[in-house]
């Protein structure tokens, strides 16, 4: 299935000006959820707001937002009053610099989307993006969309085609914590215990990130919970394995071992090489009776 537009914007440079199509770059609609029952009947549960004083329910057209400048102490916002704080949308994501790719630490990551060129784009798209490339820098700016303002970096993105474009939404730094604020001991490293360590990340180095490599195994597991629930077949647990408190060990002979230990497999490896022979498994939750009566049938 093609990727759908979510919106259009430019993006602009100097006096220079591409028109490009937004795409979400992630699927919010891949993540499983689960909604609220009533035990009992097993319908969908309504959420209610409860004011405290009253203990009345309060209907939606009565709810005002409010802002706590003390303790229980609120000052309230109607809704025209929050609309004209707004940040109205330009439509235009307008580059401010351009810096070092590498000097933008990833914690400072936010969501991301692709660019892709709209119409009259494509010529400048592709101009700025191998520009980008070749520099190797990325550009800064800002972009206003609902109602608030964004930092965006746009960085080059390899495809079979040749560059692309990512606008990776920037966090601000007061929504980023300092390293600082964690109590960090200065701690001496030994030469012996540094070689070894280095040997051990060349062991398990790869020159390539494969996101393909990585599956998410409690989705994959939850997924097939549900398809058994829908089934109507009975849902076993394995045996929890007995963990123990973390072992003081020597770390010389922690790295040695390591480096005589063979790599783990992907998962997707793993998840084939795991072995049949399992602790015998207890139940934990029961199919319906009508299922268990259809399955002796």
């Amino acid at each position: 299935m093609a990727a759908r537009s979510i919106g259009s914007l430019s993006v602009s440079f100097g006096l220079v000006s591409i028109p490009v199509k937004l795409y979400s770059a992630t699927e919010a609609s891949r993540a499983i959820s689960f909604n609220f029952l009533h035990k009992n009947c097993g319908s969908r549960l309504k959420q209610q707001y409860l004011c405290i004083k009253e203990e009345v329910v309060v209907p939606r057209d009565e709810i005002v937002k409010g802002y706590e400048f003390a303790k229980d102490q609120y000052v309230m916002f109607t809704p025209e009053e929050l609309k004209a704080l707004e940040e109205a949308g330009t439509h235009a994501a307008e580059i401010t610099e351009f810096v070092p790719i590498e000097k933008v630490d990833p914690v400072y990551f936010d969501k991301a989307y692709y660019l892709a060129p709209d119409k009259g784009g494509a010529k400048p798209y592709a101009l700025l993006a191998k520009a980008l490339r070749e520099s190797g820098r990325c550009a800064l700016g800002r972009w206003a969309a609902r109602g608030k303002q964004y930092i965006v970096m746009i960085r080059p993105i390899a495809t079979e085609d040749g560059d692309g474009l990512v606008m990776q939404q920037l966090l601000y730094a007061g929504e980023v914590r300092a390293i600082k604020e964690l109590e960090i001991p200065k701690t001496e490293v030994k030469a012996a215990e540094l070689k070894l360590a280095q040997q051990l990340i060349e062991q398990q180095a790869s020159d390539t990130f494969d996101p393909a490599a990585y599956t998410d195994e409690v989705r994959a597991r939850v997924e097939k919970a549900v398809q058994k629930k829908v089934e109507g077949e009975e849902i076993t647990m394995a045996e929890a394995p007995e963990t123990g408190g973390a072992q003081v060990i020597d770390l010389m002979e922690a790295l040695r071992a390591s480096l005589g230990k063979k790599a783990p497999a992907p998962s997707k490896e793993r998840e084939a090489a795991r072995p049949e022979a399992r602790k015998p498994p207890r139940r934990a939750q029961q199919a319906a009776p009508s299922a268990k009566k259809s399955a002796r049938k």
